[in-house]
């Protein structure tokens, strides 16, 4: 018998950048994340947007006025929203122009930073945060460990 998690995700890309190649190995690593995580019957939306758009839903829903690298919107803080046999996590919103910048400023591939900001917003759905250095650690170890797992890691691939 053949296991499958029945995850379901969107990324949808609502910039201007051609992302094909980033957005099918941020489709690998967040099958594979949801999969280690033991997610089962799980969506959630990966919505790239410009860094005018994440500043403004950062101010709205953060009252913090800047640009931001990556947003998570659970749909609950402690449970997960159920329709049915569903568990709807949440979406995520990665700023590409973030993404590009930290790429180049870290010295990594938009691939690796692109999926690092998935992964990360998918920790964050499910409860992780890094709110002080206990939190802090066990969220990056794992965020580490999952595109490590996955082969992308910080050494420039592309």
């Amino acid at each position: 018998m053949v296991f499958t998690s029945l995850n379901k995700f969107k990324i949808y890309n609502e910039t201007d950048h051609k992302l094909k190649k980033e957005i099918k190995y941020m489709r690998k690593v967040l099958k594979y994340a949801a999969k280690r995580e033991g997610l089962y019957n799980t969506y959630f939306n990966v919505i790239i947007v410009d860094n005018p758009y994440i500043k403004k839903i950062n101010k709205e829903y953060r009252n913090i006025d800047k640009e931001t690298d990556v947003i998570s919107f659970a749909l609950l803080d402690d449970e997960r929203e159920v329709e049915g046999d569903k568990v709807i996590l949440g979406d995520i919103y990665i700023s590409i122009d973030k993404a590009i910048s930290q790429s180049k400023e870290y010295g990594h591939s938009l691939v690796r930073e692109l999926c690092f900001l998935s992964v990360h917003g998918l920790l964050h759905l499910l409860g992780y945060d890094h709110m002080n250095k206990e939190e802090e650690k066990e969220m990056f170890e794992k965020q580490e460990m999952i595109l490590n797992e996955q082969g992308i890691t910080r050494i420039k691939e592309e």
